[in-house]
């Protein structure tokens, strides 16, 4: 920094008036000089009923420097000195008006105890949810409606558009879901081999795998993995074309988003997830199969030949039944959250990230649901 053009200034009292004559570079290069130089300037108003802050001499000005000054300005008016600017170049004048000194009010923080805010957070979250769940039960309305209407009239209905949601949702799912379901199945049989031989009872890892993995791990596991792929993926894109005004747009020309838009993306769910659990199935019952080889000495001839003593082919369907409804829950969210986009990044990556956590939820609560039906029916 060079000294000679650093921030100075120089003062000049006439009874109860000071003029102020800044001089130099009121820049953020000196900025420790700046605050002293403030100070200063504040320190001669002391006394003073007048002061007048002549910025003729000054060189350079940043927004700093004109923080500074308007500061002082301001700092001189509450110590009672009328405090005035002059010789200020038009450039410096933008300045001092774009950095205007400004104070905030600190909010008033609410004071309550503990239980109350726990009480009034718990009381949020259920008003919340009863909330979401009304705009569901409303939007569900709306797709049933849509697709009760292509059924009269199908010239309407997007085929082109669910074909090309069926590739995304189910065809490119395939080798995530296959793998994932794969290791849980290879997981789960050794875990069970290591438990059941304890009591002698090796072979029972057939029972516990066609059961577990047919009945709740093989829908539940895709359920879960397609909420997070393509129930996020979904999000995004409605949530980007509302920012994008792309569904007024739609509204403009006559057009309902909910047929255009919705519809086809939540009957991809429904028709993939049955499939994608069919796949799961076989894929975790073939890593059951090899661990059960390698660790139980069960040959895949007799686990193929065991298998269907162990489950029937209720314990097949009770796990698939299950994947058309937990689609359409997924869909149902999703786009719920996509269309709630308020119009910016965060509100964006808030509602993708409410829609994976509440897709997650509701899968599990639908699983409990069939889960405690199946056992009322004795299915």
């Amino acid at each position: 920094m060079d000294v000679q053009n650093g921030p100075t200034f120089s003062s000049e009292r006439s009874g109860d008036a000071v003029r102020l004559s800044l001089a130099g570079h009121w820049t953020l290069d000196a900025s420790a000089e700046l605050e002293a130089e403030a100070n200063a300037l504040l320190a001669q108003g002391d006394g003073a009923r007048q002061a007048i802050l002549d910025l003729g001499a000054v060189d350079r000005l940043d927004s700093a420097g004109a923080w500074l000054i308007d500061r002082t300005r301001q700092d001189l008016g509450a110590k009672g000195v009328d405090a005035k600017l002059e010789s200020i170049r038009p450039e410096f004048g933008l300045m001092l008006r774009e950095a205007h000194y400004r104070t905030f009010d600190e909010p008033k923080r609410r004071r309550s105890s503990y239980f109350v805010a726990l009480c009034a957070d718990i009381g949020e979250s259920i008003v919340t949810a009863g909330r979401d769940l009304v705009t569901a039960v409303d939007f569900l309305g709306e797709v049933v409606a849509s697709v009760g209407k292509s059924l009269t009239k199908p010239s309407n209905f997007r085929g082109t558009s669910l074909v090309f949601h069926l590739e995304t949702v189910a065809f490119r799912s395939v080798p995530i879901v296959v793998l994932i379901n794969f290791l849980v199945g290879a997981i789960v049989a050794q875990q069970g081999i290591f438990q059941l031989r304890r009591f002698g009872a090796t072979i029972l890892v057939v029972d516990l795998i066609g059961i577990l993995i047919l009945r709740e791990l093989g829908v539940l596991l895709t359920s879960i993995m397609i909420a997070g792929r393509s129930g996020s993926a979904i999000t995004a894109e409605l949530g980007s074309m509302k920012m994008r005004e792309e569904i007024d747009a739609l509204v403009v020309m006559g057009l309902r988003p909910i047929e255009v838009l919705i519809v086809p993306r939540i009957l991809a769910l429904v028709i993939s997830l049955p499939l994608l659990t069919f796949l799961a199935d076989m894929s975790a019952i073939a890593g059951g199969i090899l661990v059960s080889w390698v660790y139980g000495g069960i040959t895949p001839k007799s686990f193929v030949a065991l298998l269907p003593s162990a489950i029937g082919v209720h314990t097949f369907l009770s796990g698939v039944i299950k994947a058309p409804f937990m689609g359409l829950v997924i869909g149902l969210i999703a786009s719920v959250e996509g269309l709630a986009v308020a119009g910016s990044a965060e509100s964006l990556g808030r509602q993708v990230t409410a829609s994976v956590v509440k897709s997650i939820f509701m899968v599990i609560v639908v699983d409990g649901v069939f889960a405690v039906f199946f056992a009322g029916i004795r299915f």
